[in-house]
C-alpha cells in the first residue's frame, strides 16, 4: 500500500496547479502542469514495473 500512499499523496500535491491553470486560465501553471503529468507517468511506469516483477516471482514460485 505505500505504493498507493504514494500515487495518491503525488496526485494530491498537482491541485493548486490544476486549479491554477484550469480555473484561473494562469498559462505559467499549465507548464508545472505538464511537469506533474511526466512525474505521474514516471511513478505509474514504476509501478507497472513492481507489479510485473512481483507477479512473475509469485508465478515461479508456485510452479516449483
Amino acid at each position: 500500500m505505500d505504493r498507493f500512499n504514494q500515487l495518491k499523496s503525488l496526485v494530491e500535491s498537482f491541485e493548486k496547479d490544476f486549479e491554477k491553470f484550469y480555473v484561473k486560465d494562469n498559462k505559467a501553471a499549465g507548464v508545472r502542469v505538464r511537469k506533474h503529468m511526466q512525474e505521474l507517468r514516471a511513478l505509474a511506469q514504476e509501478i507497472r514495473m513492481d507489479v510485473q516483477s512481483r507477479k512473475k516471482d509469485g508465478d515461479d514460485s508456485s510452479e516449483g
